[in-house]
């Protein structure tokens, strides 16, 4: 049986206060079926890598250590941690959440944000006074302004074009041109190519390149050897794997912290 993060009662009573950080240790591998609520929430990680599922198409967002993403309100997810959960959450209450961004978004967190966290975790249902209240305006910033990273995967939504991104994701050795896709669906291929930048902000190239990235650092986070990963990637050696890999991370796959 799942043991919550926080339970409906903690967020859903009307004494519950505008915003309620959690922290949470669990030795084993941590799933959340996907669900919504009506608070925004703010999950980061300690240690390791989760990924959050958005919306029905399930489009992944990773959550590296010392990074967060955020959730508006309302928004259906799930999560997935890869190995051991060690993280946390914060939940704000969906008026104030007029004042925070309306799109998930995820970013690496600031050492202020990180300690206002773990300050706001140590509140047990205390009413808030004057300086909780300024360490909530703190948070309240950090979300807001933190510069965002890209470390999302979203999906098509297009069912011709979602197959194709669920193909691909189910073996990313192909090496299919977007010409040969196109093909593969009866669909012109610039017809594809539009599509694909329309739904998912990247063209073909630029998303498949993405979701080696994210099943990157998925692999990493397992401790499957940089060699293994570069292969079930589809690339042809592992020079060129871990040329991509700084490229997008500025450091090698080894040096990764997950």
């Amino acid at each position: 049986m799942l043991d919550p993060i926080v339970t409906a009662h903690e967020i859903n009573s009307p004494l519950a206060p505008i915003l309620l950080a959690v922290e949470k240790k669990q030795a084993g591998v941590r799933h959340v079926p996907s669900h919504s609520h009506a608070q925004g929430q703010l999950l980061g990680t300690f240690t390791g890598l989760a990924t959050v599922g958005i919306g029905e198409h399930l489009q992944q967002w990773i959550v590296p250590a010392i990074h967060a993403v955020w959730i508006p309100p309302n928004m259906l997810h799930s999560s997935l941690s890869h190995g051991p959960f060690h993280g946390w959450s914060v939940f704000v209450d969906e008026q104030a959440c007029a004042r925070l961004p309306t799109t998930l978004r995820t970013f690496r967190v600031s050492r202020l944000l990180r300690e206002a966290v773990g300050r706001a975790a140590t509140w047990k249902g205390q009413k808030l006074g004057r300086a909780e209240l300024h360490l909530v305006e703190v948070i309240f910033d950090e979300i807001g302004n933190l510069p965002e990273e890209r470390l999302g995967l979203p999906m098509p939504s297009d069912s011709r074009i979602l197959r194709i991104a669920t193909q691909f994701l189910a073996d990313m050795t192909n090496q299919r041109t977007l010409e040969e896709w196109a093909a593969w669906t009866s669909i012109a291929p610039r017809t594809l190519s539009r599509l694909f930048v329309e739904q998912t902000g990247f063209n073909f190239g630029e998303w498949r390149q993405q979701a080696r990235l994210m099943r990157a650092l998925e692999m990493l986070a397992r401790g499957e050897p940089v060699t293994r990963i570069a292969l079930d990637l589809g690339y042809d050696n592992l020079s060129a794997f871990i040329a991509m890999f700084k490229k997008r991370f500025g450091v090698t796959p080894g040096k990764f912290s997950v």
